[in-house]
């Protein structure tokens, strides 16, 4: 081949093949950098300058990006509640009302046990008020969905009648509060997800009055 004609066609190539795979940007960068050292370490081991290391930029860059760490971590929170959210609806969207209440429950326990230092990072440790508020709006999310299936579940005689609104915040609150001891870090023995779930699970049925007879999902 002519030497004249290979610079053109590789030059097109090259050009094809980036279009085709885009590099990932420095705000998505930054927001896995803060999300895996929070995995690993908690909010102790995602400072400024740990984040911006690991995202392989310098620490100026994060703040061009978000007004402050704060931000960034609402960042971080906000796509794990987003994926959370999905998997929860995409898990419920099928079976009886009391099946699809078990699947939400059952759903959200089991993401928060399969990675544990982060769920615990994100819901319970202390931190920023901007990341409280968010996790605030991440729980009206979850009680609304949650008081929908059971206002089904009352409408089709799954359920006693019951104010829904209450009964969901009460149902997301001892799910919250049932889930600290097995997500710490400093708990000591790790309890299993059948161990966590099961007891869950049946605990909710009770809860809102479901009848023994009905089928129960397995966790």
């Amino acid at each position: 081949m002519h030497r004249g004609n290979r610079p053109r066609i590789d030059k097109d190539h090259r050009a094809t093949f980036a279009t085709k795979l885009p590099p990932v940007g420095t705000r998505q960068r930054l927001v896995q950098a803060a999300r895996e050292l929070l995995e690993a370490g908690g909010h102790g081991a995602a400072s400024v300058q740990a984040i911006a290391d690991r995202a392989g930029v310098a620490t100026g860059a994060l703040y061009r990006h978000f007004p402050s760490k704060a931000e960034l971590l609402v960042e971080v929170f906000r796509e794990a509640a987003k994926g959370d959210l999905a998997a929860l609806r995409a898990a419920a969207s099928s079976g009886s009302c009391v099946e699809r209440l078990e699947a939400a429950v059952t759903t959200f326990a089991r993401r928060a046990l399969s990675n544990r230092r982060l769920a615990w990072t994100l819901v319970y440790e202390p931190v920023d008020p901007l990341v409280d508020a968010e996790r605030l709006v991440y729980r009206r999310e979850y009680c609304r969905h949650m008081a929908v299936l059971l206002r089904q579940g009352i409408v089709a005689g799954e359920l006693p009648d019951q104010d829904a609104e209450l009964s969901a915040a009460a149902l997301v609150g001892a799910i919250a509060e049932a889930l600290v001891g097995p997500l710490s870090p400093i708990a000591g023995r790790i309890a299993s997800k059948k161990n966590v779930i099961a007891p869950l699970i049946r605990f909710c049925r009770r809860s809102v009055g479901a009848r023994d007879g009905a089928h129960a999902r397995r966790p």
